[in-house]
């Protein structure tokens, strides 16, 4: 069994706060993972102008659109983030949430795109995602079949490169929803590579996930689940990672290859002296 591509998720859990997002970014390389990855959105395009103008209490502000403004990085931010990462020889991506942001991070030379899962639906801008041909990870929390379908196609059309990622969208999930089974569905039903993305407690659904062959695993990172932010509770602090990470090769190491009747040779020793009074 081959390791999954590590995915460190973080999201907006900097609080648009550039030491916080290279804390992040550390902690993810130190745990052992292959990528970290943000969010980027143009406010004022994903949110209506209703919502933003509503109140909201903020370490920012009183109202949702400076909550929504003081999280988002600008150029200048996401080059330190990009030199940071060169740095640590880890690499980053980000998951656009409009046309704008996508725009944006192409200003960037990232390996990788993602389509979260509230974009999934968007067939404008999965065409355009799909046009880079960079490599894309496709999470498909909240969507029907059809929606898959449908992303795959456009994928499949446009000759991008990409991967399903089983997702379930609710921050925590709970366990009981995780329906790993679906990553099997999914692998047969589209004959493509399945990664999972977990918003799940602890570490023992991912890796049950990666006893299912995922080709990558995604989780959020966070440096503590009392911080503010919708999605640090769905987080892993980083000795959470380091934990992943490490019960994830023994796993790996543990399932080995399939050998009908081979007896290794600590066994060979053990079986002489257990089975010495036995009469050949």
């Amino acid at each position: 069994m081959d390791k999954p591509f590590l995915i460190a998720e973080i999201g907006i859990n900097h609080n648009g706060d550039i030491n916080i997002a290279k804390q992040l970014i550390d902690e993810a390389t130190l745990a052992g993972f292959d990528a970290v990855k943000f969010q980027k959105r143009d406010v004022e395009l994903v949110y209506s102008k209703e919502i933003l103008d509503t109140p909201r209490e903020s370490p920012w502000g009183t109202t949702t659109r400076e909550q929504k403004n003081a999280l988002e990085f600008n150029f200048d931010d996401y080059k330190k983030i990009d030199n940071y990462c060169k740095s640590k020889n880890i690499d980053w991506f980000a998951s656009a949430w409009d046309l704008n942001s996508l725009k944006f991070l192409n200003k960037f030379n990232l390996k990788y795109n993602k389509i979260a899962s509230a974009m999934i639906v968007d067939e404008v801008f999965l065409n355009e995602v799909a046009k880079d041909r960079k490599y894309t990870f496709i999470s498909t929390g909240m969507s029907t079949l059809k929606n898959i379908e449908v992303a795959v196609d456009i994928f499949k059309k446009n000759n991008c490169p990409f991967e399903l990622m089983h997702s379930v969208s609710t921050y925590p999930m709970e366990v009981e929803d995780a329906n790993l089974l679906t990553i099997n569905s999914l692998k047969k039903y589209f004959n493509c590579k399945v990664g999972y993305s977990g918003h799940e407690d602890g570490v023992a659904v991912s890796l049950a996930a990666t006893s299912l062959g995922i080709s990558s695993l995604e989780r959020h990172i966070t440096l503590s689940r009392s911080m503010y932010g919708s999605d640090q509770a769905a987080s892993l602090e980083p000795r959470g990672m380091r934990e992943l990470v490490s019960s994830l090769t023994i796993v790996i190491k543990a399932f080995g290859e399939e050998k009908l009747g081979f007896v290794t040779a600590e066994e060979e020793k053990v079986a002489k002296k257990l089975r010495a009074h036995i009469k050949r």
